[in-house]
Order: C-alpha cells, then sequence, then structure tokens
C-alpha cells in the first residue's frame, strides 16, 4: 500500500470472527497459563487451524490471528524463548491463511486474514488491558509493539488488526510503532458507557488522532459489552472511517483464574447488529464467548 494511500473497508459488511481463546477452550485447549490462547500456536497447530476453518464455514470473511498475546517479553517470563515467539507470531498467520485457502478452495469467495496486535496488558496477563494503568511510558510501549508488528507484517497478513486497545497512551503509541507503508490497520478499543475507552478515555476526541495516521483504515471497538456499542460507535463516526463492532458475549475477566465468567448472552443479537451498521459498522464480529454458531447467526442477520 502506498504511503497515504487508505484502502477501502467500507465497501461494504464483512463479518469478522469470535472469540478464537475462548473457542479453543470450549474444546479442551488449555488457557489459563500466563501465554493464554498464545500456547496452542506452538502446541496444537491443527486445533488452531480447526477453529479459524469452523469461523471460515460459519461463514465469517475475516480471521483474526492467535498473536494476541504473543510477544518475546512475554514468553521469556513464560519460561520459553523469543524466537518461540517470533515463530508464534508467524505461525498465526500463516495458519489462518491455510485455514482461508482450504474454505475459499471448498465454496469461493474473498477471505481476509488480520494479524491481532493486542494490548501490553495481555501480555502481563493479569487483566491490566482493561484499564490501561500499566506503569510503562509511551516510549516503552512504541518499543514493544514495534518488535511484534514488525515480524506479523513480515508474515504477510492482509491487516493488522490494532484491538482491545485502553487508552489514549497506548492507541498513539502503537501507532507510532507503525512504519509509513505496510498492510492497512483497524483500531479498536474496548469500551465503557458513555462512549469511553476502558481507561477513560474520550472516544470522540480520540477518534481524529487515531484517524489521521495514513495507514488506519477502520476504527471501532472489540471485546465492549453489547448495549456500550453504539454509544461507541456514534463518538468515532465523525472520523468518517468504516467503524468496528466486534463485542464479547457479556461477563467479566477473573484475572486470578485467567478466565472469562460469561453472562450467558452467547450471541450477537440481529437487532443490535443492525443498528450498529446504520451507524456505519462495516466490520463487525464477536471477541470471548463468541462461538462459530453465534458468527452463523450473525451472517444471517447481516445478510
Amino acid at each position: 500500500m502506498a504511503p497515504g494511500r487508505r484502502p477501502l473497508l467500507g465497501d461494504r459488511v464483512r463479518v469478522v470472527d469470535g472469540g478464537l481463546g475462548s473457542t479453543l477452550e470450549a474444546l479442551g485447549a488449555d488457557v489459563s497459563a500466563p501465554l493464554w490462547s498464545a500456547r496452542a500456536l506452538l502446541d496444537d497447530e491443527p486445533l488452531v487451524r480447526r477453529v479459524h476453518e469452523a469461523f471460515f464455514r460459519a461463514g465469517a470473511d475475516v480471521a483474526v490471528t492467535g498473536s494476541y498475546q504473543v510477544s518475546a517479553d512475554g514468553f521469556v517470563r513464560a519460561g520459553r524463548t523469543a524466537a518461540d515467539a517470533a515463530t508464534a507470531l508467524r505461525r498465526s498467520v500463516r495458519l489462518a491463511r491455510e485455514a482461508a485457502d482450504r474454505v475459499a478452495g471448498d465454496v469461493g469467495g474473498e477471505r481476509l486474514v488480520a494479524a491481532s496486535v493486542g494490548p501490553y496488558g495481555a501480555v502481563l496477563a493479569d487483566g491490566s488491558e482493561y484499564h490501561g494503568r500499566y506503569g510503562r511510558t509511551a516510549a516503552d510501549l512504541t518499543a514493544f509493539h514495534r518488535r511484534r508488528i514488525e515480524v506479523l507484517e513480515d508474515a504477510g497478513p492482509d491487516l493488522l488488526a490494532v484491538e482491545t486497545l485502553p487508552t489514549a497512551v497506548e492507541a498513539l503509541a502503537v501507532l507510532d510503532a507503525l512504519g509509513a507503508d505496510g498492510p492497512p490497520v483497524w483500531v479498536s478499543f474496548t469500551a465503557v458507557a458513555g462512549g469511553r475507552t476502558a481507561g477513560g478515555d474520550d472516544l470522540g476526541a480520540l477518534g481524529p488522532l487515531v484517524a489521521a495516521h495514513p495507514r488506519v483504515a477502520a476504527v471501532g471497538v472489540n471485546c465492549t459489552a453489547a448495549y456500550d456499542v453504539a454509544a461507541a460507535l456514534d463518538a468515532l463516526a465523525p472520523t468518517g472511517l468504516p467503524l468496528v463492532a466486534c463485542p464479547n458475549a457479556g461477563g467479566e475477566w477473573d484475572a486470578a483464574a485467567r478466565r472469562w465468567r460469561y453472562a450467558g448472552l452467547g450471541a450477537v443479537a440481529g437487532g443490535l447488529v443492525a443498528d450498529w451498521i446504520d451507524r456505519g459498522a462495516r466490520l463487525v464480529g464477536g471477541c470471548c464467548g463468541v462461538g462459530p454458531a453465534d458468527i452463523a447467526g450473525l451472517v444471517t442477520a447481516v445478510r
């Protein structure tokens, strides 16, 4: 992509997949250790590929890779190596691509791979991505994200999904980590009531700062309660960019047990999705607790 040129993600509504980690857990993967679902990238390739394929067969247009929690720092802290982290980042893209190609070979259609760039707090495995109080400078965060992004971009994804960001500080730090050229980027925040990020920043003020970066092709929210999505989209709509709406299945993160405790929603309601699309959402999907069956229902609501 030429510097300064935005790709078209607003030409139609695309369905994004759901919660990779929670779906892996439902199929028996151990996601309670500090590496969470990233562990499966090294230890169970077939299972990761199977989950991506299940979401594609449910009708998803976009797979978000399992790289959300992968970094050299986190892997070393968990007893692995920096080389293992690089392997996991590259493998996350390859496994999603293999699933996309397999389903496209069977039924045709365009399927995209979005490389997940999760927040710094995900690496800490203590739930701090839901408030963003890391005790790190913006420069620290930029250096941390730059190392991951370089490896992911080299692996050849169609997009970068910079997701679950809790604060303006981290959002701008990640954007500083991007080079002038590379795949298009969507930036999504975890939000709370009233159009604010989980860390308390006003999305209406933050949106234009994020949208000013030439590689940012969409903005929105993920891992957010469904009833908080509309206000967040309204706050971000003045950017003029396509919007992202990928809520979770409800519930709360249990930091001690390192798992979600879901409220039981288990699906994205069709009426809500139609409203989000009316508000400008062009990338709609799910997050933690949203499985392939839920995405199939979402596809029916969208199409």
